[in-house]
């Protein structure tokens, strides 16, 4: 494979060199350091833009008004909409969580519809000088999510892709985001919006880490965007279970609906007093311990939910009045629906473990309710409405007093049950089983739902027994009663994460109208190429024919697939 020897550009605090069009650009805490990449050629994918195949509608360029794209209110005034793809035009932006699963889909729409933007600085965690540009270019620029630009851009691809992003060495679990002081003093004059999508997901982390990522850091990134004097806005992705615990419907509510006067400082010396006294064999376990009991005696389920919502509030207490900050809390994110194309998605996310070991034989009974709700939202609309809110917001008169708090939710339009869920797992893998090791095809059966005093393990026995016929007969006991074990052991798992959410017909469901006033400031135009309306989405069509195909094909790729 033929391949290009590219040489990064230097920056030192005299004289910050600008890189060539054809360089991997990027800022490191060892600015003299000199290094090098190499670069092959992909073979690029066939990609919908939403609409159909032609791909030519799937870069967005801002032009004169039609009356097509113009709405009349009831009030009889014109809607020319917001204005997004002039906002995105020439803007910089800088993006933590980059890498990840949302972050990576924001880049990707931000260069698919405006091909115009300036850069898009990534904070890039590495464990030294040289492993940043290479996650840039694993995991950005060789990801199968930019297909589409790697297909619209052809062999001028990674050029254009090089010209775009920069990778910034750095950590937003560290003090000035672990970036060298000379590389923030040069980025800060360009930026123009701040997105933070890095997060601790994990819903049983230590209390320690969660906070140092999930509260800490969006305080260090608002003590970043101080810096920033071109900076128009800043959009915080937070999560919809920061609204506390409840049974049933959960109405709008006031911009915080956790206590604004939580002392996060208090919950910080906790954790710094824990740390002292926890034995070192004992620490990783009563941190998560101290964590999970911390959260339920303020009303939340578990560290996770927790810890976000105490970065929210610390951004309340940073923030200052010229500073515009947007908040975007969506609810449980799966798989793209249609942009850049169905069905991708990058790791297991919430629903996908009941869903896969559905599939593969290992979940014959639950205990959840089957009437339990759960809010899904997919990635692509919660990355529209994102760059929605920060356009609206972006160039909205700023005043001193507003909290702008996006919820992106589907319950309160478009209910989804646990039991509906599930039925669209069967329907999918029984008309397109797993197949086992063996190359036998794996039956599943419709999963039976236990009341929570019924034991499931006598089901998952027989569940399990019956693949082993399928996998491997010859296998002695002892290692089919290990291996059960873990299966056993892996249900009790789920039902311990998750219980709080599926195993009760009284889970709460969101019940949101903020995003209504974003959609209706959109024209007909915008609506087609930023929409994120969730109301006529097919849950059915989208499950059987979208997310679990994208499952397979992205997160198990392929394995347990039949050849056809």
């Amino acid at each position: 494979m033929n391949s290009l020897l590219l040489t990064l550009p230097t920056f030192t605090a005299k004289n910050v060199q600008k890189p060539s069009n054809n360089q991997l650009s990027g800022y490191s805490s060892a600015p003299n350091m000199k290094y090098a990449r190499m670069f092959g050629c992909r073979a690029s994918a066939a990609c919908d833009d939403g609409e159909n195949s032609s791909l030519s509608s799937s870069v967005l360029m801002p032009k004169q008004k039609t009356k097509e794209s113009i709405l009349i209110n009831e009030n009889g005034s014109t809607n020319t909409g917001i204005g997004i793809v002039e906002f995105l035009l020439g803007k910089s932006y800088f993006i933590t969580g980059g890498t990840g699963f949302l972050g990576k889909a924001i880049i990707e729409k931000l260069l698919r519809a405006s091909p115009e933007v300036g850069k898009i600085y990534v904070l890039i965690k590495a464990a030294n000088n040289e492993a940043a540009p290479k996650r840039l270019k694993t995991e950005i620029i060789d990801s199968d999510l930019f297909d589409c630009l790697r297909l619209k851009h052809g062999k001028y691809y990674e050029d254009f892709m090089l010209r775009k992003l920069v990778y910034v060495c750095g950590n937003i679990c560290e003090s000035n985001l672990g970036m060298d002081p000379n590389s923030m003093d040069a980025i800060a004059p360009e930026i123009d919006v701040i997105i933070n999508s890095a997060a601790n997901t994990s819903f049983d982390e230590r209390f320690d880490v969660a906070v140092t990522t999930n509260t800490k850091g969006p305080a260090r990134l608002l003590n970043f965007a101080k810096k920033c004097k071109k900076l128009c806005i800043f959009i915080h992705i937070s999560t919809a279970y920061v609204n506390r615990e409840s049974k049933g419907r959960v109405p709008s509510p006031p911009p915080l609906f956790h206590p604004i006067s939580l002392d996060v400082e208090a919950e910080m010396k906790l954790i710094s007093h824990s740390n002292l006294h926890f034995h070192d064999n004992q620490r990783a376990h009563k941190m998560k311990q101290l964590g999970l009991d911390r959260a339920r005696n303020y009303g939340w389920r578990n560290v996770y939910e927790y810890s976000k919502a105490m970065g929210e509030t610390r951004i309340i207490q940073e923030k200052k009045e010229e500073i515009p900050i947007v908040i975007i809390r969506p609810s449980i994110v799966e798989s793209s629906y249609r942009d850049p194309f169905p069905g991708w998605i990058q790791g297991n996310r919430v629903l996908d473990p009941f869903i896969l070991s559905h599939g593969k034989g290992y979940l014959p009974v639950t205990s959840m309710h089957p009437q339990a709700l759960t809010d899904v939202v997919p990635l692509d609309m919660v990355v529209n409405a994102i760059i929605v809110a920060m356009a609206k917001h972006g160039t909205a008169v700023r005043k001193p007093e507003d909290l702008n708090v996006y919820h992106v939710v589907s319950c309160g339009k478009n209910p989804l049950t646990m039991g509906e869920l599930l039925n669209f797992s069967f329907e999918h893998f029984n008309s397109s089983p797993m197949i086992s090791v063996k190359g036998g095809k794996i039956d599943i059966t419709r999963v039976k739902f236990l009341s929570p005093k019924e034991d499931p393990s006598p089901y998952i026995l027989e569940a399990y027994f019956k693949l082993n016929e399928l996998t491997n007969a010859t296998t002695s006991d002892d290692v089919l009663e290990r291996r059960y074990q873990k299966v056993l052991d892996y249900n009790a798992r789920l039902a311990q994460v998750y219980g709080p959410y599926f195993f009760e017909k009284g889970s709460n469901w969101f019940d949101k109208d903020d995003t209504q006033e974003l959609l209706a400031a959109m024209s007909e135009e915008e609506k087609q190429s930023f929409g994120f309306d969730m109301e006529k989405l097919d849950w059915k069509d989208f499950f059987m024919n979208i997310h679990i195909p994208g499952l397979r094909k992205y997160v198990m790729k392929g394995r347990g697939t039949m050849a056809n």
